[in-house]
């Protein structure tokens, strides 16, 4: 129920300050009347506000409170460089769309053992999801997930977030992540599902997702078309 209960305070103010209910530079309430208002303890009050100044919405004074920061808007569809619970938390699920491009078992190749530490016998899927942000394309994804790990996967978890079905099936935690971000140009994939054009540039971002417990989860490629949408964010808290 609590992690529901941040989760439902994270969404709650992040809206209030993309509508300007609460403007760029003004103080938010504090722990204390937040824990008031959403009926429950200031751990997770300061769990919600802990993720959004992790995202870029906000910021702590020592002695003066907490502020909306002045580019907060600019974060409105950015994501996190090391935010790794998925495309529909992120962005939320009535704007994101899944089509499930192909959807296959297959045995890894000595890039995909290494990244996932899995064995030459070893099944893994094999996906490709086209990824739709109001309904446009927004990534095209790779997939490959070691079965074992995940042995009931199917094509329907596949249309919706798989991250809420690994987390609520599995209890999976996501630890980490390597993230390996470069410019390419564009692939016939690129062409056919992300209406890109012959040359332009896409955003390619490679990464293996680890567990709590350190084991390797998934490993992809997800490209990003270039028209302007589309940027990883990386704030240095220091």
């Amino acid at each position: 129920m609590a992690e529901l209960k941040y989760r439902q305070i994270f969404e709650t103010i992040k809206s209030r300050i993309l509508d300007g209910t609460y403007p760029v530079g003004s103080l938010i309430p504090d722990q204390n009347s937040l824990a008031e208002e959403f009926k429950t303890s200031r751990m997770t009050v300061k769990k919600s506000l802990d993720m959004l100044a992790k995202e870029g919405f906000i910021y702590s004074r020592r002695g003066a409170g907490t502020y909306v920061r002045k580019n907060a808007l600019a974060q409105r569809d950015a994501l996190p460089v090391n935010e790794y619970e998925g495309l529909t938390h992120q962005l939320g699920a009535d704007r994101v769309k899944s089509k499930v491009i192909s959807f296959n078992v297959t045995f890894p190749d000595e890039e995909i053992q290494e990244r996932l530490g899995v064995k030459e016998s070893d099944p893994v899927y094999e996906i490709k999801r086209l990824r739709l942000c109001d309904d446009k394309p927004y990534v095209f994804e790779h997939t490959f997930m070691p079965i074992r790990m995940v042995p009931n996967l199917t094509e329907d978890v596949l249309k919706h977030s798989v991250y809420s079905f690994l987390q609520k099936e599995f209890g999976f935690k996501i630890g980490s992540a390597f993230r390996r971000i470069s410019a390419e140009k564009t692939t016939q994939e690129d062409i056919d599902y992300l209406e890109a054009e012959k040359g332009d540039p896409i955003l390619q971002v490679i990464q293996v997702v680890y567990l709590e417990d350190g084991r390797p989860l998934e490993f992809s490629c997800n490209r990003h078309p270039y028209n302007g949408d589309h940027a990883y964010t990386l704030l240095d808290r220091k």
